[in-house]
């Protein structure tokens, strides 16, 4: 490309102009996305590299990649899966709420007690032996991923579709109770509260349409072509996935709602009893995070990371990331939808936290950054080991060593069993 003469060492990922900023990224040999940005929107949002790369991806989740669908009809079928899949992702796209949790795309992990955590293993491998044609399984509670038989990367694009689009589309119902004219208008089940997200929308009509959406997983190796079925009960949803080659039928679709609704809604109960009383007893806080640094693998690992909680409002919020099993933590979020991000902090402190990635992602090396910010406030920085955490702190008055001296309590008290550098 021509970018090349402005950076001959390395391709170039970005080009700035007088009106424009323009940034690049080949996800397959010989092919480019391009996404062009005006300047007064962009200026807020520095690194807009990981959204050209996290909707290449979503892209290729549910599309395949380019060169499979060249074969499949050429240049003319690739124009259409893009007009298609871009139609609809550039309205999910909101910059002016993006932040460094969009930037590491990450996966939040539901925290769990031992017990709770294998009668949901049990769950799955019962669903998994029910329904045979089943290949994969992924089981989240509350938003958060708690299991997934997905590769980890494959499993990153699913959740954050799954996140972003799927549920909020489905929310009202949710919240409106069984007794809602809203919930009137989708048929379901007496004797459990399990529903499909996608699929049927009335088993009781035989006329019902079981059509699933078709996502592409491990695209590098054996290129699987699967029907994404997702179903929910209260807060926990259910996503199995099956050969692309097997069309789920009506009869295939009402077994498995049997099978699945009742076992999912008392599930879904008791993680969520199970869930306060562990809230409960570490109100006081002393559980130290459980980070074994493991990725997900194909059977599934789970990777809870369990923070104290304090009645008190504390002197410090930070943002956690481990680039090895992508799972984040942020105390600074207070709410977090496709359309707004609510966090507790100033927007300025969040534009030093981007900056401060920023700087990480210019070296290999592990490192450590500290800013005065406005009024009390200090932002450390810390990346060592493939994690990264960024620290605010509210000290009136502290200088640079008491500041490094907080931190460091921080990470012996919350972070026992991870190393940062010192």
């Amino acid at each position: 490309m021509a970018v090349r003469t402005f950076s001959p060492s390395k391709p170039a990922k970005s080009l700035h102009t007088q009106k424009n900023r323009q940034f690049f990224n080949e996800p397959e040999e010989n092919f480019w996305m391009v996404m062009v940005v005006r300047n007064p929107i962009i200026e807020k949002h520095k690194d807009g590299k990981p959204v050209v790369e996290y909707q290449e991806e979503e892209l290729l989740l549910f599309n395949g990649t380019f060169r499979k669908a060249m074969e499949d009809g050429g240049v003319r079928v690739l124009k259409e899966r893009l007009e298609k899949f871009f139609h609809r992702y550039l309205q999910t796209l909101h910059l002016p709420s993006c932040d460094l949790l969009d930037v590491f795309c990450g996966i939040s992990f539901f925290p769990l007690d031992k017990m709770t955590y294998l009668k949901i293993q049990s769950f799955i491998n019962k669903m998994e032996e029910s329904l045979s044609i089943v290949k994969y399984t992924a089981f989240l509670y509350n938003d958060q991923l708690i299991w997934s038989g997905l590769e980890q990367d494959d499993m990153r694009i699913l959740y954050k579709y799954l996140t972003t689009s799927l549920f909020p589309r489905h929310i009202e119902p949710e919240l409106a109770g069984r007794d809602s004219p809203i919930h009137a208008e989708i048929p379901g089940n007496l004797q459990h509260y399990g529903r499909f997200l996608t699929g049927p929308l009335n088993l009781n009509d035989p006329e019902a349409k079981c059509r699933f959406p078709k996502i592409f997983v491990n695209t590098e190796n054996a290129y699987e072509e699967l029907h994404l079925i997702v179903y929910k009960a209260m807060s926990a949803a259910v996503c199995f996935m099956i050969d692309a080659s097997m069309q789920p039928t009506l009869d295939f679709c009402r077994k498995l709602d049997s099978i699945v609704g009742p076992q999912l809604t008392v599930l879904a109960s008791d993680i969520c009893e199970q869930y306060n009383i562990n809230k409960r007893m570490s109100g006081f806080g002393s559980k130290e995070i459980k980070d074994p640094g493991r990725k997900l693998g194909r059977r599934g690992l789970n990777c809870p990371i369990r923070f104290p909680r304090s009645e008190k409002e504390p002197q410090f919020k930070f943002i956690y990331f481990n680039h090895m099993n992508l799972a984040e933590k942020s105390t600074i979020h207070v709410r977090r939808t496709p359309h707004i991000s609510l966090t507790s902090v100033h927007p300025d402190l969040m534009k030093i936290l981007g900056d401060i990635n920023s700087d990480f992602t210019r070296v290999d090396d592990d490192e450590e950054i500290i800013v005065k910010a406005m009024s009390d406030y200090w932002i450390v920085g810390k990346k060592s080991d493939q994690r990264e955490l960024y620290v605010i702190l509210n000290q009136k008055n502290a200088n640079l060593i008491e500041v490094n001296e907080e931190v460091k309590k921080l990470c012996a008290t919350q972070f026992n069993n991870i190393f940062f550098l010192d």
